[in-house]
C-alpha cells in the first residue's frame, strides 16, 4: 500500500507529498482505514513507528468531511500528551498536515505564560494539543470548553501513568461528552493502563499491536560496559573523542544534577553539548533541542522526562549513562535512535549498584545485552581516591555524620583562651538609700556617696 492509495482528501495528499511520505508504516496501514470508519482504537506500538500520522491524517480527513468551525472556546479534537516536548512535536506534525486546509490547531502546556494560549483559544480552534496540568487550569478558568468534543486521543498512556497524571486524566475524561471517538496509544500495557483503557474506549475497540510489548527495535545494536560510577564521565568523554562517527548523541541521566555534571565534563573536553531537564526554562529547553536538531551541538543530555518528548531525525547513538529504575523506560530511551528506517546504537553503562536494574531490563526485553570492548578502559585515568576533606565536602551527610565517622581519630588539643584581666575593685562605700528618714533618689544617693568617699580620702591624707 502507498499513501496515494488511501482515501484521503487532495489537500492532505499534497501535504503528505511535501513531507516525502510514500509508504505507510505498519501501524499507519492498519490504523488509518479503521479510524476513517470512526471506530475506537487501541494502538500498541513502540515510539518512532509513526503513530502521530496514524491518528492525525484520519482525524483531519473526518474534519474536512464534517465541515469546519468549532466556535469560540470550543474544540472538536483533544490530544492529550505527557510532556511539553512531545506536545510541541505533535503540534508541528499537525501544522504540516493541515497547511492546505482551513483547519486550525493550537498547543498548550505549562511552564510558559498562558496569555498567548488564552488568545488562541478565545478565537476557537478545531484541534487542541495539550498537557494535562495546563488543560485543567484553563478549563477551571473557563477559557476552554470540551462540551462539543468529537475526538479524544490519549497518547503515551503508560508514560502518563509513570509521571503521575492518572488522576488528571480521569478528571478530563469526566468532562468529555459521551458521544465521541476515542484513540488510545501506548508502548506498553501494564494492568493499570488496561483498566484506564476500559473506562475510555467503547466496547470491542479495534486493537493494533505492531510489535511485541517492550521489545526494542531490532535495528538497534546494543553494548554494555560495566564500570565504576566515578569513571563513567571519563569513559563517555573518551568514547566521544575516539569515535567521530558519533555525530548526534543523546545521553540519558537519572537526575537533573547528574545531567548538568555530564555537561561540565564534556565541555572541558571541548565537546559541544547542552542539557535538557525539568529545571530548565521552556525557552532554554527549546533552544537546546533546536541546536541539537540543526547539529550545532553534538551531544544532548536529558533526563527521563524527555525520553518520549524528543523526536530528532538522525540520532546515531543513545547512551544510558545511568540505567533507569523502571525497565520500560529503557525501551523508550533507546527508541530515540533507529527511527525512520535507519540503524542506531544504544550503549549502556552499568555501575555495581545498578546490577539489579540491568537484570530487570534484560528480563523485560528478553535480550542479553552484549558487553563492549573493554580495552578502552586502559586509556581511562584511575579513579581518584577521596581524602577526608573532599569526602566531607562532597558527602550528602555533612556535619554530624562526618564528625561521627572521624570520632576515633586523634584530635589536636585546642589552645586555651587567655582569661581577660579582672578589673581592680575600688574600696568604695555602699550607696546609702535614706537620709534623715527620707528616701533618696539616685542622683542624691550618688552625690552623698561621693561626699563620704571624699571625706574618707581627706582623712587618710591627714594621717
Amino acid at each position: 500500500m502507498k499513501f496515494s492509495d488511501l482515501p484521503l482528501d487532495e489537500k492532505l495528499q499534497r501535504a503528505i507529498a511535501d513531507a516525502n511520505y510514500t509508504t505507510p508504516t505498519p501501524i499507519q496501514e492498519q490504523a488509518i482505514p479503521a479510524l476513517l470508519e470512526r471506530k475506537d482504537l487501541m494502538g500498541i506500538a513502540q515510539t518512532g513507528t509513526g503513530k502521530t500520522a496514524a491518528f492525525a491524517l484520519p482525524i483531519l480527513q473526518n474534519l474536512l468531511q464534517d465541515g469546519i468551525g468549532s466556535g469560540a472556546k470550543n474544540v472538536r479534537v483533544l490530544i492529550l500528551l505527557p510532556t511539553r516536548e512531545l506536545a510541541i512535536q505533535v503540534s508541528d506534525c499537525f501544522e504540516m498536515y493541515e497547511k492546505y486546509t482551513r483547519i486550525s490547531s493550537t498547543c498548550i502546556f505549562g511552564g510558559v505564560s498562558d496569555l498567548p494560549q488564552k488568545r488562541a483559544l478565545s478565537r476557537g480552534v478545531d484541534i487542541l494539543i495539550a498537557t494535562p496540568g495546563r488543560l485543567l487550569d484553563l478549563i477551571q478558568q473557563r477559557v476552554v470548553s470540551l462540551k462539543k468534543l468529537e475526538y479524544f486521543v490519549l497518547d503515551e498512556a503508560d508514560r502518563m501513568l509513570d509521571m503521575g497524571f492518572i488522576h488528571d486524566i480521569r478528571k478530563v475524561v469526566a468532562l468529555l461528552p459521551p458521544k465521541r471517538q476515542n484513540l488510545f496509544f501506548s508502548a506498553t500495557m501494564p494492568p493499570e493502563i488496561t483498566k484506564l483503557a476500559a473506562t475510555i474506549l467503547k466496547a470491542n475497540p479495534v486493537r493494533i499491536e505492531v510489535t511485541p510489548q517492550s521489545t526494542p527495535i531490532e535495528r538497534i545494536r546494543q553494548e554494555l560496559y560495566r564500570i565504576d560510577k566515578r569513571r563513567k564521565g571519563a569513559l563517555l568523554k573518551e568514547m566521544l573523542l575516539e569515535h567521530p562517527e558519533m555525530k548526534k548523541v543523546l545521553v540519558f541521566s537519572r537526575t537533573k544534577h547528574g545531567a548538568d555534571k555530564i555537561v561540565r565534563v564534556l565541555e572541558k573536553a571541548k565537546i559541544t553539548c547542552a542539557a535538557i531537564h525539568g529545571n530548565k526554562s521552556q525557552n532554554r529547553r527549546q533552544e537546546a533541542l533546536g541546536n541539537f536538531k540543526t547539529e550545532q551541538i553534538r551531544v544532548l543530555v536529558a533526563t527521563d522526562i524527555a525520553a518520549r518528548g524528543i523526536d530528532v531525525d538522525g540520532v546515531t547513538h543513545v547512551f544510558n549513562y545511568d540505567l533507569p529504575d523502571v525497565p520500560e523506560t529503557f525501551v523508550h530511551r533507546i527508541g530515540r535512535t533507529a527511527r525512520a528506517g535507519k540503524d542506531g546504537v544504544a550503549i549502556s553503562f552499568c555501575a555495581p549498584d545498578e546490577e539489579q536494574d540491568l537484570q530487570a531490563i534484560q528480563r523485560l526485553t528478553r535480550i542479553q545485552i552484549p558487553e563492549g570492548d573493554t580495552s578502552i578502559f586502559e586509556k581511562l585515568p584511575p579513579p581518584q581516591t577521596e581524602t577526608p576533606e573532599s569526602e566531607a565536602r562532597n558527602s550528602r551527610f555533612r556535619g554530624k555524620k562526618f564528625a561521627q565517622k572521624n570520632a576515633n581519630k586523634p584530635q589536636q588539643a585546642k589552645p586555651k583562651k587567655q582569661e581577660a584581666p579582672q578589673p581592680v575593685q575600688k574600696n568604695l562605700q555602699p550607696m546609702p538609700k535614706t537620709q534623715n528618714g527620707k528616701r533618696l533618689g539616685s542622683r542624691a544617693r550618688r552625690r552623698l556617696r561621693e561626699e563620704q568617699n571624699q571625706k574618707k580620702f581627706n582623712a587618710s591624707n591627714e594621717r
